[in-house]
């Protein structure tokens, strides 16, 4: 399995607007080959926040941020004085998990 995290600053005044952005997203991703899952996850303190997509494998990632979804999906409405900074990518493999009951 293949994760990709983006870490996004959010000025504090437009966390709800952020928030209501991916709540209203379009789901393209959800129907793209490889795709498994996607989280938004808000950090108890401060404005930051993690978007963490779950992937087959590293060659399914590629192909969707070089998709006509991908740019579609990215044309959300965010304005520059949104965030607080840049965003920070990050990939990994999965090497090992553990799930309740199995």
């Amino acid at each position: 399995m293949f994760v990709v995290t983006n870490r996004i600053s959010v000025t504090s005044e437009y966390r709800e607007q952020f928030e209501a952005l991916f709540r209203q997203r379009a789901g393209l991703v959800d129907q793209m080959p490889g795709f498994i899952r996607n989280e938004v996850w808000r950090a108890t303190e401060g404005n930051d926040y993690l978007i963490t997509t779950y992937w087959e494998d590293e060659a399914s990632f590629v192909a969707w941020t070089r998709s006509e979804a991908f740019q579609r999906g990215h044309g959300f409405g965010g304005r520059r004085e949104m965030f607080a900074g840049p965003p920070t990518l990050e990939k990994y493999e999965v090497i090992q998990r553990s799930e309740r009951g199995g």
